[in-house]
């Protein structure tokens, strides 16, 4: 179980269950004090996180395409994460700018001020809501079960690496945590043999998709936005696969001979390699993870193979 303290009053208690359920987000309270014997990696690394700052606002104007959402991958507007515009019902907006949470990271709220707030659209705008947080964007934990323990959602970086959303991948990791510990009890076994189908079940299918997304990133983190703009005006990456990509979790590049001797002529071709390596990783890593073993003896072999492609990414 779990030892507590009501917020208000500083009582303490202790609260017992056959299986403890860790969905505390980014915090991962319960994570982040499990024995190491237990397999699950406490911590995960900052330049895997990325620290955001977001608004909610209300818009004098209205937008030309409110059905669409904009997504900005940028070293200069968002060093290592995103930035984003969601049109909402009502005139309102989310909006807002996310970067990584490495060593002297830029503050997201100036950079969303300074490169999206200030364009035209948003003049005369009006703050309903705001406020800041922090989003795992990486592949899931290698591990979400142990003896009477399950992890889902932030806690166990159940997010798109692309653009931090993690709603959905949430709600699946709840429901196979749940089936998964309906059929445990039922024998009337806890234990993280019993539980290990939930890791399997979520990495063979959106895990999978994760691990392919979280190279997909590193690549764009890695890569200039002059590149990524003639990647995209010569037709090598479209919008169009980019979004299947972000979906998906597959990379698809048009390269053909004449896009070669355009690329040979900027000096690019160590970019096209890149585009060439990085697709190539990102099938082998989705591939690994539909392999995810099927019991926990299979584990450690799996997870040093899992860590010599991220390495290698």
């Amino acid at each position: 179980g779990v030892s507590v303290r009501a917020p208000k009053t500083g009582e303490k208690n202790t609260l017992y269950g056959d299986v403890v359920v860790d969905a505390s987000g980014y915090s991962a309270v319960l994570r982040r004090n499990l024995p190491l014997e237990m397999g699950v990696d406490a911590e995960i690394e900052e330049e895997d996180v990325v620290i955001c700052y977001r608004e909610i606002r209300r818009l004098k104007k209205e937008f030309t395409e409110p059905d669409f959402g904009e997504l900005y991958v940028s070293r200069t507007i968002a060093p290592g994460g995103y930035a984003w515009v969601f049109p909402e019902s009502h005139g309102k907006v989310n909006v807002g700018l996310g970067v990584a949470m490495v060593k002297g990271f830029p503050n997201p709220k100036k950079l969303l001020y300074d490169h999206i707030l200030s364009r035209p659209q948003f003049e005369e705008s009006t703050l309903v809501t705001g406020g800041g947080g922090h989003d795992p964007t990486r592949r899931p934990l290698d591990c979400m079960t142990g003896n009477g323990i399950l992890i889902i959602g932030d806690a166990a970086c159940q997010v798109n690496p692309i653009h931090g959303g993690g709603i959905g991948p949430s709600m699946r990791g709840g429901a196979f945590g749940g089936e998964t510990i309906i059929e445990a009890l039922e024998r009337g076994d806890a234990s993280r043999e019993a539980l290990w189908p939930y890791n399997v079940k979520y990495m063979r299918s959106y895990g999978a998709k994760q691990a392919g997304l979280d190279v997909f990133r590193m690549f764009l983190q890695g890569s200039s936005d002059e590149d990524l703009s003639y990647g995209m005006k010569y037709r090598v990456v479209t919008e169009d696969d980019i979004l299947k990509a972000s979906m998906a979790g597959e990379v698809r590049l048009n390269i053909t001979e004449a896009t070669r001797r355009v690329f040979r002529a900027l000096g690019k071709l160590g970019f096209l390699k890149g585009l060439r390596d990085m697709a190539k990783s990102v099938k082998e890593a989705k591939a690994l993870y539909q392999q995810y073993p099927t019991s926990a003896q299979g584990f450690k072999e799996w997870q040093g193979n899992a860590q010599d492609l991220i390495r290698k990414a």
